[in-house]
């Protein structure tokens, strides 16, 4: 465990693997910390040098003021790499994640050489919503949002089981700020346009169950990329690398091979 101060966040980061690796960079979703990829990591393909890392008001990561807005994410991590002295890297975003993937190629193509698309979008949800659910957490905190958040994350057979009390947990413990001022940067943002610029190796990857970002949302922004791949895992949610760990693990590790990455 190590943290990062940019200047404007101070940032909770972890790196796995051999120094020399080549380098795949994680972005997990609202709500969850850099755990929420624990399940693939024994899959993926040996050698390769991880990074995950807390955005701001997440994890361990410090909790700024809000609203934050999504160039001030894309910001940290842009920061975060070059203090890393990363290039080309394959960058793997979930959700808001995944919009963190977008802006930063946008911005900074010489930090990546791929990027993973899970269950993201280039704008997802409207402002209106985003503001009702800020609403929610500031009066009655993130516990308000939790199980319509559950019901969105995971697919009915899975909420059954024990382990949706640790996602729920996450959720439930980590900073309402946090959470607050990430809904409003995901409220502000609409990548339709500068993602539809980009050309590099890109994979999207959808749940059939997802409630967040349906698997037609995804496709429709990783079409913008031309060259793009995708694919779509069955019985999982918004989280399909927590419910279907083997399948996401191989996806993306074929992908790294295909690319010449491992």
């Amino acid at each position: 465990m190590k943290m990062f101060d940019t200047g404007d966040v101070r940032l909770h980061y972890r790196i796995d693997g051999p120094e020399d690796g080549p380098t795949v960079v994680f972005s997990n979703s609202l709500g969850t910390d850099m755990r929420l990829w624990d399940p693939i990591l024994p899959m993926l393909p040996a050698g390769l040098r991880i990074i995950r890392y807390d955005k701001r008001g997440h994890g361990l990561s410090s909790c700024p003021d809000g609203p934050y807005s999504m160039g001030a994410l894309v910001t940290d991590v842009e920061r975060l790499l070059d203090h890393l002295e990363v290039r080309d890297c394959v960058f793997v975003g979930l959700s808001i994640g995944g919009m963190i993937a977008q802006g930063l190629a946008v911005k900074r193509l010489d930090l990546m050489r791929a990027m993973v698309l899970s269950n993201t979008a280039a704008k997802i949800g409207t402002p209106a919503m985003w503001e009702e659910r800020i609403a929610a957490v500031r009066s009655g905190g993130v516990e308000a949002l939790a199980d319509a958040v559950m019901e969105r994350w995971f697919s009915a057979d899975f909420r059954k089981t024990p382990e949706l009390e640790l996602w729920r947990n996450m959720l439930v413990r980590g900073e309402d700020a946090g959470y607050a001022g990430c809904s409003a940067a995901i409220s502000g943002t609409d990548l339709y346009t500068p993602t539809a610029t980009l050309r590099l190796p890109t994979l999207g990857i959808a749940g059939t169950e997802d409630g967040s970002t349906p698997p037609d949302l995804v496709r429709e922004t990783v079409d913008l990329i031309p060259g793009s791949k995708f694919h779509l895992i069955r019985k999982a949610g918004h989280l399909p690398c927590v419910e279907q760990p083997v399948e996401f693990a191989t996806v993306l590790g074929d992908f790294l091979k295909a690319i010449g990455h491992v």
